[in-house]
């Protein structure tokens, strides 16, 4: 059973930091390219930051660059996502998948929310 659990949200001021953890278990993780996610209320989810299966390779939306970092550690099965400078637009439900491009499989967590706010 393929199990994605994030961790690390909360609420935070605005100029602050999180950093979000996202523990796989019951696949092979370093097979998987790894993706956050985030949804805001009334607002479609939208790609935050994405890392290839040996982190080498790195993506990430505009709004989110210089900003954000994403890492991932295979021995662990996890990833992270390391967030700085926090802006309330920032605010959301931060979700992680797994995606196998390969096997076009995919899998979600049940999402960490985040908000950022004074």
């Amino acid at each position: 059973q393929v199990q994605l659990v994030e961790s690390g949200g909360g609420l935070v001021q605005p100029g602050g930091s999180l950093r979000l953890s996202c523990a796989a278990s019951g696949l092979t993780f370093r097979r998987y390219i790894m993706q956050w996610y985030r949804q805001a209320p009334g607002k479609e989810r939208e790609l935050v930051a994405g890392i290839g299966t040996r982190g080498s390779i790195t993506n990430y939306a505009d709004s989110v660059k210089g900003r954000f970092t994403i890492s991932r550690d295979n021995t662990k099965n996890t990833m992270y996502l390391e967030m700085n400078s926090l802006k309330p637009e920032d605010s959301a439900v931060y979700y992680c998948q797994a995606l196998d491009t390969v096997l076009n499989t995919n899998y979600w967590g049940q999402g960490t929310q985040v908000t950022v706010s004074s």
